[in-house]
C-alpha cells in the first residue's frame, strides 16, 4: 500500500517538477550567466566579463534615473492603491453591514482589471491628450483651461500621470479582496465595537484593519512588484518612451532598450538580475514585517 502511494506521488510530482526545471529555473540560472558575459543576442560566442556588467550599472545615468523613478513608483503606488481601496471596501462594509447595491460596486470598481495593461495605456493615452484628451476638454469646459497640460510632456507631471494609471487600473481588485476579507470579519465585533461607543474612525482603525492585515501585506507584495515594473504603461504612453529627459525611465524599459535595441543582451542580462534581486528583497521584507505583526498581534 505505502509503495503504491509512493509511486503515485512521484509520478504526479515529478513531470511537474522537470517542467518548473525546464521553464522557470533554467532560464533563471542562464540569464544570471548571460549577465556576466558580453553577449549580442547574435553571436554564438559570449565572452565572459565577470562582474563587468554590475560595475557598469553604476555609472549608467540612464538606468539610474530608471531606479530613481521606480523608487518613487514603489513609495507612492502601493500607498496610494492600498490607501484608496481599503477606504472604499470600509464604505462598502461600513459597521460590518454591505452597502445595498455594494456587488454593484465592486464590479464597477473591477471593471479595468477586465481590460490589459497596453489597452489601458492606450485609452489613458487619449485622455492625457493635451488638445482633444478627456482632461483638458473638461476643464476648458468649466472655464479652467489655464490648468490644461502637457500632462506626458512635462518632465514634473509625466512620471504623476503614468502612477494615476497604475492606481487606476489595480485599485479595483484590492476594493474586491479587501471587501472579502472584511466580510469574514465577524459581525459580533463590530457589534461590540459599537457598544462600547466607537465611532466609524475608530471602529475601522481598532476592528478592521488588524483583521485585514494579511490581505492588506499580500496587496502590498504585489502592488510593490507591480512597481518596479510599470514597462507596458510607459511604452504605450510615454514619449520617447522613457521621456520626457528621462523622466518616466523604468528599469524593465531600459532592460528592454538594452537588449533589443542596442543588442547588449549580457549588460541588459544584468539590470535583469538587479531587478529580481530588488524585487526578491521586497517580498521577503514585506513577508517578514507581517510575520512580526502576527506575533505582536497574538
Amino acid at each position: 500500500m505505502k509503495h503504491g502511494r509512493w509511486r503515485f506521488l512521484i509520478g504526479a510530482l515529478v513531470p511537474a517538477l522537470v517542467l518548473h526545471v525546464v521553464f522557470v529555473l533554467s532560464p533563471y540560472a542562464q540569464a544570471f550567466y548571460l549577465s556576466l558575459t558580453d553577449w549580442n543576442g547574435v553571436a554564438g560566442d559570449a565572452h565572459y566579463v565577470g562582474v563587468g556588467n554590475y560595475a557598469r550599472l553604476g555609472g549608467d545615468s540612464l538606468f539610474l534615473d530608471a531606479v530613481r523613478n521606480n523608487a518613487v513608483m514603489l513609495a507612492v503606488v502601493p500607498l496610494v492603491t492600498i490607501a484608496i481601496g481599503l477606504f472604499l471596501a470600509g464604505m462598502l462594509h461600513r459597521g460590518g453591514r454591505g452597502l445595498a447595491g455594494g456587488r454593484a460596486y465592486q464590479i464597477v470598481y473591477f471593471f479595468p482589471q477586465l481590460l490589459s495593461l497596453v489597452v489601458i495605456g492606450v485609452l489613458w493615452g487619449f485622455v492625457y491628450n493635451p488638445n482633444t484628451g478627456l482632461i483638458n476638454s473638461g476643464l476648458r469646459a468649466v472655464g479652467l483651461g489655464t490648468l490644461a497640460r502637457s500632462w506626458l510632456a512635462e518632465p514634473s507631471l509625466a512620471l504623476i500621470a503614468v502612477m494615476a494609471v497604475l492606481v487606476w487600473s489595480s485599485v479595483g481588485f484590492y476594493v474586491v479582496l479587501f471587501s472579502a476579507a472584511i466580510e469574514a470579519i465577524p459581525r459580533d465585533l463590530f457589534e461590540a465595537a459599537t457598544l462600547d461607543g466607537a465611532g466609524g474612525w475608530t471602529t475601522f482603525r481598532r476592528v478592521t484593519l488588524p483583521l485585514v492585515r494579511e490581505s492588506v501585506q499580500v496587496a502590498f507584495v504585489y502592488l510593490g512588484i507591480a512597481a518596479l515594473d510599470g514597462f507596458a504603461v510607459v511604452q504605450v504612453m510615454t514619449v520617447g518612451p522613457g521621456g520626457p529627459d528621462g523622466a518616466t525611465e523604468v528599469i524593465g524599459l531600459s532592460l528592454y532598450r538594452t537588449a533589443f535595441g542596442y543588442a547588449k543582451f549580457g549588460y541588459a542580462s544584468a539590470m535583469g538580475v538587479a531587478l529580481f534581486f530588488a524585487t526578491l528583497t521586497l517580498a521577503v521584507l514585506a513577508l517578514r514585517a507581517g510575520r512580526k505583526e502576527r506575533v505582536e498581534l497574538a
